[in-house]
């Protein structure tokens, strides 16, 4: 009797990820520049995958508006999203207001029940570290770290938010939202990471008030600093 084969593996997904990732941030931080052709030959070569991957990771880009493919002429890397800007801001400026109003409001019942859960101290500690992260880069003149860092802790404080709903909502934007903090990182970066403590002790304390209201204006202060420098009048 033949021995039975084991199940066939499904195909792995990390390739594609890991490559939609790599390229998403080598366009946010512009190794590779708006209006750029990319072709899947050179993208499979750049990061030692086959072609395949790098065809799923473009697709996906695409549909988060990273880049841009016609017929016959290929995959370009997109624009700056710099008239939508004001739109996705507004858009993030509710909805980051809503994640800290709910993150506070779930701090003050932790704390109220007794000992807060384990679940909500380990989302809490990793916000410390990415607070401690960020200073450190901003003593040290790192402002390149801070993209990443920043959109790291307003996901991190949506998931404090318990609200799958919200972070899923943040998380489609999160993308572009890195993408324009990276383009004006060098004016804002140092005063915007600084506002982040502030927010934070606001939920710590349990007051949904306070944490929307700081929240609202420091992503209100981000959209008018950036509208100001690159918006056309």
């Amino acid at each position: 009797m033949l021995p039975l084969l084991p199940d066939p593996k499904p195909a792995d997904p990390a390739p594609r990820q890991r490559v939609q990732d790599e390229i998403r941030r080598d366009i946010i931080f512009g190794s590779l520049q708006p209006g750029t052709r990319v072709t899947e030959a050179v993208l499979a070569a750049k990061y030692g995958v086959s072609r395949i991957p790098v065809r799923e990771a473009l697709r996906a880009l695409e549909a988060e508006g990273f880049v841009e493919s016609k017929p016959y002429a290929g995959s370009t890397v997109s624009e700056i999203p710099v008239d939508d800007a004001d739109d996705l801001f507004s858009v993030r400026e509710a909805l980051e207001a809503a994640t800290a109003r709910r993150a506070a409001r779930r701090a003050a019942a932790q704390f109220s029940a007794g000992e807060p859960s384990a679940e909500w101290w380990k989302a809490r500690r990793l916000l410390a570290d990415l607070l401690d992260d960020g200073d450190q880069a901003v003593a040290a003149g790192n402002l390149q770290l801070l993209p990443e860092l920043n959109i790291r802790f307003h996901l991190g404080i949506a998931d404090l938010s318990g609200s799958a709903s919200l972070t899923a909502l943040l998380r489609q934007i999160s993308g572009k939202i890195e993408w324009l903090y990276a383009t004006d990182v060098d004016h804002r970066g140092k005063q915007s990471w600084s506002e982040h403590r502030s927010i934070m002790a606001a939920i710590d304390a349990g007051n949904p008030a306070e944490a929307e209201r700081l929240m609202a204006g420091h992503v209100h202060q981000s959209r008018v600093g950036y509208l100001d420098r690159f918006a056309t009048p």
